[in-house]
């Protein structure tokens, strides 16, 4: 017999968690390992629980989704982790698969598709839901080259106001490297300053939960 897919569901709504892990539960194959509030637990708790799939809900206090599934994927590549999120915009949906998400489900889907997207990504298959699928297909003649999830991160770092020095430090990486990622960041998105660094990641929602503002 085969064993029960291990999910482990991140959200800091509990009746959004509660109402997921009731549904999951339904199903012989799935086995809900545990539900965690933020992505600081996720991180520390993610090999004790030894998950096949994360659930990951996008925007929570501390340390939100996106870093989370960067630091967790580094530890653990092979598991899988689904973004689960209100938000349909491209941004969000590239931004997070930039980040080595296997795919995106937007929370109002019909209960049978949570269940549908765990299965393709035990596949080692990418999953978009239809909301997600269709908001991310390119706009005419639109062609801008994407960021990295290394670049993505560092990013993040440089529009909270880090100096090359910090990103560094914090990354574990030398200046050289960063300031190096910081020149690619720049002519990718095809903008000359660090202000400007931190208006394009607040617009592309990279900064909730950060405490920066405009």
């Amino acid at each position: 017999m085969t064993s029960p897919v291990r999910v482990l569901i991140v959200d800091d709504h509990p009746m959004v968690a509660e109402g997921i892990q009731a549904i999951l539960e339904s199903y012989d194959e799935i086995e809900v390992v545990g539900t965690l509030g933020n992505g600081k637990d996720a991180v520390e708790q993610s090999a004790a629980l030894s998950p096949d799939v994360i659930l990951m809900d996008l925007n929570m206090p501390g340390l939100g989704g996106l870093s989370a599934t960067e630091i967790l994927l580094e530890k653990s590549p092979d598991t899988r982790i689904l973004i689960l999120s209100m938000h349909d915009s491209p941004e969000y949906i590239s931004t997070a698969l930039s980040h080595g998400a296997m795919g995106y489900v937007l929370k109002d889907v019909p209960t049978d598709e949570i269940k549908l997207a765990i299965d393709t990504v035990m596949k080692g298959e990418q999953y978009l839901c239809t909301g997600a699928a269709g908001s991310l297909k390119p706009k005419d003649g639109e062609t801008r080259e994407s960021l990295t999830g290394r670049e993505q991160t560092i990013l993040l770092e440089l529009a909270q106001g880090k100096s090359n020095k910090d990103v560094a430090q914090a990354l574990e990486i030398s200046v050289r490297t960063v300031e190096t990622h910081r020149k690619n960041i720049k002519r990718k998105l095809g903008i000359s300053s660090t202000a400007g660094l931190t208006r394009y990641a607040l617009e592309h929602g990279m900064l909730q939960g950060t405490g920066v503002g405009l």
